[in-house]
């Protein structure tokens, strides 16, 4: 990018205590801000949940995001949903419940929770620049069935900032995921978010106990005040 400006270093206020991020080797990772959990009519409708719930979480993603590409920093969206013809999806997540719709099923965006299908798609507030990676999981958990570990590696990655829906479900996930592999992850707490937030509260909650026990919880503030370089300070001419 023309305008970008590499960072250093930067101390994230967090808890359960401040952390220093190598910037070269940090990552965004923002996780299934798809039409089928944002919008009506989508796999999150179908299961009976208030979509709108989760448009909290669409600013603060989108200011984090803003700085990561001013940054030049490695940017990672992923998307849930299955094949066409449902050959990755156990009956186990298909069967479950009593949804209005099932994975599959034609919707008003297209078939539900399907690759390729408008639905999947990453909403517009935050869609992908071409030259940012698109990882498309089965699961819940970013790094089952994918390429995720691949692609960190060749980027020499070794932390995360992690945000996206929802807290307690896919972030917590990819997050515990995550720190099995040896990432250190910082949960951006006000760019992610549940259909229930008591489950968004307790899922953050989860994460920080225990020292850290899987990650560091913050905020998007704290993240972009430490992702503004520091002045240069003005030398004397005398």
């Amino acid at each position: 990018m023309a305008n970008s400006q590499q960072l250093s270093r930067g101390t994230v206020a967090a808890e359960p205590e401040p952390i220093d991020l190598d910037w070269s080797t940090t990552a965004l990772l923002i996780i299934d801000m798809q039409r089928d959990f944002m919008e009506p009519g989508g796999f999150g409708e179908t299961l009976g949940n208030d979509v709108s719930q989760l448009a909290r979480a669409v600013k603060p993603i989108a200011a984090v995001l803003g700085a990561a590409r001013a940054h030049d920093m490695l940017v990672v969206h992923t998307r849930e949903g299955h094949l066409p013809d449902l050959s990755d999806a156990p009956a186990a997540k298909t069967e479950r419940g009593a949804p209005s719709l099932r994975i599959g099923d034609p919707g008003p965006m297209g078939r539900i929770l399907i690759r390729g299908e408008a639905g999947h798609d990453i909403i517009p507030a935050l869609y992908p620049l071409d030259s940012e990676i698109v990882i498309d999981k089965p699961g819940k958990g970013a790094f089952y069935a994918t390429e995720l570990s691949d692609v960190l590696q060749k980027y020499g990655i070794e932390n995360l900032l992690v945000c996206g829906v929802t807290t307690e479900v896919c972030v917590n996930s990819t997050v515990r995921e995550a720190n099995d592999r040896g990432y250190r992850c910082v949960v951006v707490a006000d760019g992610c978010a549940s259909y229930f937030p008591e489950f968004h509260e307790m899922g953050l909650k989860m994460i920080k106990a225990q020292g850290g026990i899987f990650g560091w919880v913050s905020d998007s503030a704290a993240v972009l005040k430490a992702m503004t370089p520091a002045p240069i300070p003005e030398t004397s001419s005398i």
